[in-house]
């Protein structure tokens, strides 16, 4: 069920305090913390740093915010999942590398640390809405770096996360790019990790059926680019395939672009060999997006 958030006050700088994160961001955004945010995680333990550019054990949300080259504004904003199986979060090639690049193309970029659910599917989803929120002046926090449009893309667990922020939020993006998605609990399809952290010991057919998103898509599901590669042996391309054939039944624009190979989790790292072929392709699909907005 969609339901609305209510405004929290948010506390934001400019100038990093020594424990926050340094992506090379314009601004931080301290979206909230368990005390703060409408539902907790339970986690009251300190955040972890399994590997570098790695954060698990999350229990508050911050926005990093990389704002466009000015001489190549589009006007649009994307809020970014990272990846990491709702357990940890892979911050650098699914994270800030990807914003970056973003960035110098005109697209303002805001990298999303989420909650990690804990058994809570509601709390990583909460977060996600705000940052859209945030991020389309909303709510306070980015400033000038608000844009009037505002997507969401995911890799992995967090394409899980910007698909079901797609279908379940009150505020939804105005679209979204999945990378590699998980998408549904069906038995020999799912990425059971991910359903063990999101649902937690709790899970079950009805939960799991609820946050099986090809179950979810509406008429009003934004439009949605996903990307894959065929050979993926950790999150089933069927996965993709189950939601385009969702979106398209639903009448929604929708592309899906899938690599002969690469496996999961390339992000925007320089040796999966059809890294340039998925730039064109996001940067592309942005544009139409864009142009045919502006018509």
């Amino acid at each position: 069920m969609k339901r609305l958030l209510a405004f929290f006050p948010l506390l934001l700088t400019a100038k990093l305090p020594a424990a926050a994160q340094d992506y090379g961001q314009a601004l931080t955004v301290k979206i909230w913390d368990n005390a703060a945010a409408p539902h907790s995680n339970g986690i009251s333990t300190p955040e972890t740093l399994p590997a570098p550019n790695r954060i698990g054990n999350v229990s508050a949300a911050e926005l990093y915010i990389f704002p466009a080259d000015p001489a190549e504004a589009t006007g649009q904003a994307v809020v970014i999942c990272p990846g990491g199986g709702y357990e940890r979060l892979a911050m650098d090639y699914e994270g800030y590398d990807v914003a970056e690049w973003l960035a110098a193309n005109g697209i303002t970029a805001a990298v999303l640390k989420y909650r990690m659910p804990a058994g809570h599917p509601e709390v990583p989803l909460e977060d996600a809405e705000q940052a859209i929120r945030i991020m389309k002046g909303l709510a306070p926090g980015a400033g000038k770096y608000a844009a009037e449009r505002v997507g969401i893309a995911g890799f992995s667990a967090g394409g899980h996360l910007a698909a079901m922020t797609s279908n379940l939020a009150e505020t939804e993006p105005d679209f979204a790019v999945l990378f590699y998605p998980v998408i549904t609990a069906r038995k020999g399809l799912a990425h059971e990790g991910s359903f063990d952290n999101l649902l937690g010991p709790g899970r079950d057919a009805e939960s799991e059926a609820r946050y099986s998103l090809e179950n979810r898509v509406t008429e009003q599901t934004p439009p949605t680019l996903l990307l894959l590669s065929d050979d993926d042996g950790a999150v089933p391309p069927a996965n993709s395939t189950l939601y385009y054939n969702a979106l398209k039944q639903h009448g929604i624009e929708a592309s899906l672009h899938v690599y002969p190979v690469g496996g999961h989790g390339w992000g925007i790292r320089e040796n999966f060999r059809y890294r340039a072929q998925w730039q064109a392709a996001v940067l592309d699909w942005l544009e139409r997006l864009r142009t045919k907005n502006e018509n």
